[in-house]
Parts: C-alpha cells; structure tokens; sequence
C-alpha cells in the first residue's frame, strides 16, 4: 500500500493512532467522523494513499466498489437503511475535502436537504 506519512488517514489505517473501528478489512477502515454533521456520519476510508477522485486508476476501481458496498452494510448495521443515507465524496478545496486523502462520507439519522449548501 502507498502511504504518505503526515497524511492523518494513513496514520489511522496503520493504526498510529488509536480510533474505534466499525469495520476493517485489508483495503479499508470504517470509522465515525469526529467532526458529524447529521445524526450518523461516518467515513470509508482506503488504506492505500489516494489524494482524492481525481487520482484514482483503472486498478481502484474494484476499491471504490468495496468502499461504497461496505457503507452500505454499515448502513444496515446502523438501521439508517430502510430511511436512507447520504453518499458523499468531497474532492478539492472548493468541495469541501479537508483531509488530502480520498474518503467517502456516509450521513444518515436525518431527513437530507437539496441542494445541500
């Protein structure tokens, strides 16, 4: 796996820092957003080091497959699937992604508004 050593995600997929799991496999780690905006906020988080959506390759596709599957049975886990659940994949500054390391955003526990804002 690409890593990038001051990337925070990559610290936590290592397991440098210390952080409640709610799902992990070799390709990725599931954990809640410290930072929530709705009721459930979690993030997928790939272990492998991709800056954002732009980067990804041919061969990440597979990955983004399994992260969007394993939002999706934490869903259920949750009980916010039968209500729904917001995806969200923020890429670059003006999208709001804060952390420069692809990361999916599964929000749920409340109604959604459209357009977000």
């Amino acid at each position: 796996m690409r890593q990038k050593m001051s990337c925070t995600f990559c610290m936590i997929a290592n397991g440098e820092i210390e952080i409640k799991k709610l799902y992990e496999d070799k390709d990725m780690i599931v954990i809640n957003d410290i930072n929530p905006q709705a009721p459930i906020h979690i993030l997928v988080i790939p272990k492998k080091h991709i800056e954002n959506l732009l980067l990804v390759e041919p061969a990440d596709v597979e990955l983004l497959g399994r992260m969007l599957i394993a939002a999706s049975n934490v869903a259920k886990e949750l009980s916010i699937d039968k209500t729904g659940y917001r995806i969200v994949i923020n890429t670059n500054r003006d999208a709001g992604q804060t952390v420069g390391h692809l990361h999916v955003h599964m929000l749920g526990g409340r109604p959604m508004k459209w357009p977000p804002g």
